[in-house]
């Protein structure tokens, strides 16, 4: 019997090791464009939100409703106090976009 249960958790430590190569690899192979396409994806969803929300004046959850078809993993957060939205990707990417007067949102990383 002890022969067989460490057979047995060797197989598993083995196809453990598997598994976290394939995403190790996927990652590497996908990643790049992943970040990228989620940086997009984040300023553009933070810039609409925060423009829906404090030029429109709607509130963020009725915002939420203009996300596009595939934006379905953004997630939409305000600060009520610096007039700002941020959307974010988990473990991908965030933007964070604030309302100035004259200026309408604008994103941080535009800011001088």
């Amino acid at each position: 019997m002890a022969k067989k249960r460490s057979l047995f958790s060797r197989w598993w430590f083995w196809l453990l090791v598997l598994v976290a190569a394939l995403l190790a690899t996927a990652w590497l192979a996908w990643g790049e464009g992943l970040r990228k396409t989620g940086e997009t994806g984040t300023a553009y969803a933070a810039r609409v939100a925060c423009s829906c929300r404090y030029v429109a004046g709607r509130s963020l959850e009725d915002c939420g409703k203009d996300k596009l078809e595939g934006m379905e993993l953004v997630m939409l957060s305000e600060n009520e106090t610096s007039r700002s939205v941020t959307a974010s990707i988990p473990f991908v990417a965030s933007d964070t976009a604030s309302y100035r007067e004259g200026y309408g949102c604008v994103l941080k990383s535009w800011e001088n």
